[in-house]
């Protein structure tokens, strides 16, 4: 009998937010997005990326894309980050992206980004409780992960 293997499957946004919104540590579901996949172990979904444009605005450039969910499940093999990470940078490259980025907490180790040859090259400051910007005055909902420094990684052609 043959070693299961990690495979990758194209998700819809609803189906890879159902599974954010179950397994992520700290992060809520997303609006929208350019594509997601999901890693498919033994026949489970055992992990999703959700790929979008960046949040800043700055980076909006139409080549770059941003890796909004990463998120895994607790009995997903330990190289399944690492994979979606690196599936993702190749479908964006496939699609004529020229670079990707994705955050994480100061907190994490960032060896699967590391495992993929991302690179850091930017920080985001602390976001403090009751500070960040808003939208029409519709107030944003701060969590806890916001009070933390985030490094930025990215992957460039």
């Amino acid at each position: 009998m043959s070693e299961a293997r990690l495979a990758v499957v194209p998700l819809l946004l609803h189906e890879a937010n159902r599974f954010v919104d179950l397994h992520h540590r700290h992060s809520k579901p997303t609006r929208g997005c350019r594509f997601c996949i999901g890693a498919v172990w033994g026949g489970d979904l055992v992990g999703v990326a959700i790929v979008g444009r960046p949040v800043a605005r700055l980076l909006q450039d139409g080549t770059t894309a941003e890796v909004l969910r990463c998120c895994t499940h607790d009995r997903s093999p330990k190289n399944t980050p690492s994979f979606l990470y690196g599936r993702a940078w190749r479908v964006w490259q496939a699609m004529g992206g020229r670079r990707m980025v994705t955050y994480t907490l100061e907190s994490e180790s960032g060896a699967s980004l590391r495992a993929v040859g991302w690179k850091i090259l930017g920080t985001k400051e602390p976001v403090p409780k009751g500070q960040g910007w808003t939208n029409r005055g519709r107030g944003r909902i701060w969590h806890p992960a916001q009070s933390e420094m985030r490094l930025r990684w990215e992957a460039q052609v």
